[in-house]
């Protein structure tokens, strides 16, 4: 039994009520059901993954249908996509997060069932796989405009800037460490 002074403390309308840890979640459930009866979210997110080895296997006669399987894939968890596209070597997946999905979980299916899709229609002579790991950036509203266009002109992009720099400048204009070694493996 927990003691009353070590009891977590719920806020409800302005106060702080103590309540033993058994009851806390049924008080919280009786008193808040009308309050919080749903769950209200905006997380936005822009995801990138490579293929492995970063060859450059996806083919334009079949990029956008593979963009179109990944989106749906995305839709599929009651996440919501707004934009996908990519070149060659890597995608780029802006979305709409719901707070109930896990977003490693969430790239975890998109690419296994995408890499599934390549290999199953046989669009790769060679067996297609996407690389470990992804990049997961977030974003607020005002910035849906400018990361939906950025993601729309990717051919345009990468004729500017190759993938290895734009992706090591996403972390740092994020400002999150990284050891370049892990970022990505060498081109083959």
């Amino acid at each position: 039994m927990c003691n009353s002074d070590a009891a977590p403390q719920v806020y409800i309308k302005y106060k702080y009520v103590k309540r033993t840890v058994g009851s806390v979640h049924n008080f919280v459930d009786e008193k808040l059901q009308h309050i919080m009866a749903n769950t209200y979210h905006q997380i936005y997110l822009q995801t990138v993954f490579a293929v492995k080895y970063r060859r450059a296997m996806i083919k334009k006669e079949w990029q956008a249908k593979l963009f179109s399987v990944i989106g749906n894939l995305i839709n599929e968890s009651n996440c919501k996509t707004i934009i996908v596209n990519g070149v060659e070597d890597h995608v780029h997946c802006f979305f709409s997060l719901r707070p109930a999905i896990s977003v490693s979980e969430l790239m975890k299916s998109v690419k296994a069932k995408s890499a599934k899709y390549v290999n199953d229609n046989k669009l790769t002579k060679q067996r297609f796989e996407w690389q470990k790991g992804f990049g997961v950036f977030s974003y607020s509203q005002s910035s849906i405009h400018a990361v939906y266009n950025y993601i729309l002109h990717q051919q345009s992009h990468h004729k500017r800037q190759n993938f290895m720099d734009e992706y090591v400048e996403l972390p740092e204009t994020y400002r999150i460490e990284y050891d370049k070694k892990y970022i990505f493996q060498e081109p083959v």
